[in-house]
């Protein structure tokens, strides 16, 4: 059976011992279960609620803060951009460059990551189900993209809530070979705590064995020491003391 991917990061890049909190986290996981995860970082937010939310270091602190982690720990890297022109030096850093939910049908932003040559992963929008994006995927692949991902991470159902439809992993599936549940974002209450996006972390280890049940090939998880004392998605954040529980589960076939 083939290994899942794995990615797991904090939300937004805090300082650096944060980072290498996580990525010496990643790295203990990595040796006791013979994975391979991805470490996950944003170097802005650039959709938070407020205008007052906390953002992260911005793109060239954000991406030598990466390069140390990978210089540091050997550990693949993952970051996500806004805008086309970001590409080009994240695709210098990382390994895998992420689009956000709102913006997977932005023709430029897809363009330009398919065309850096690496892993592209697109996360399905809120407003989209599995079969839509098969649009995007098009986008990347007629850009030249070699391996595209895609990834649930719920749709809106009303005002400040998600919830997920678990079909839509079999129907990406039929798109592409890699498709990941987001298991912390999905389980967002978008805008719905006083300026900010609230959550409830409790239901992070079901959406991952929920989605491991419908196919999914691949997990996503923010994680941090502390989640209620992060500076961005505090909510649903995972503890980062319980995943490597939660990774065992995962990869045991």
């Amino acid at each position: 059976m083939k290994r899942p991917v794995l990615i797991a990061g904090p939300c937004v890049i805090e300082s650096a011992e944060l980072l290498d909190t996580v990525a010496a986290k990643l790295v203990d996981i990595n040796r006791q279960l013979g994975t391979d995860i991805i470490f996950k970082a944003s170097f802005d937010k650039a959709n938070r609620t407020s205008v007052t939310s906390f953002r992260g270091p911005g793109i060239d602190r954000g991406l030598q803060m990466l390069a140390d982690v990978k210089a540091k720990y050997g550990l693949r890297l993952l970051t996500d951009i806004h805008e086309s022109w970001q590409a080009k030096p994240a695709g210098e850093v990382v390994d895998v460059i992420q689009i956000p939910a709102f913006l997977c049908r932005q023709t430029d932003l897809l363009t330009a990551a398919a065309r850096t040559g690496k892993i592209v992963n697109i996360k399905k929008a809120q407003f989209l189900s599995g079969r839509d994006m098969r649009y995007p995927l098009e986008k990347a692949r007629d850009a030249g993209a070699k391996d595209v991902w895609l990834t649930e991470r719920g749709n809106m159902m009303g005002y400040n809530n998600l919830v997920v439809d678990f079909r839509n992993i079999p129907d990406m599936l039929e798109l592409a070979e890699t498709v990941i549940m987001d298991c912390t974002h999905s389980v967002q209450r978008p805008g719905g705590s006083d300026g900010k996006t609230g959550g409830d972390r409790r239901f992070v280890p079901q959406m991952a064995l929920a989605a491991k049940a419908f196919g999914a090939t691949g997990f996503f998880f923010e994680v941090h020491p502390t989640p209620d004392a992060g500076l961005s998605d505090a909510a649903n954040m995972l503890e980062l003391s319980a995943l490597g529980d939660l990774v065992a589960k995962l990869v045991r076939e």
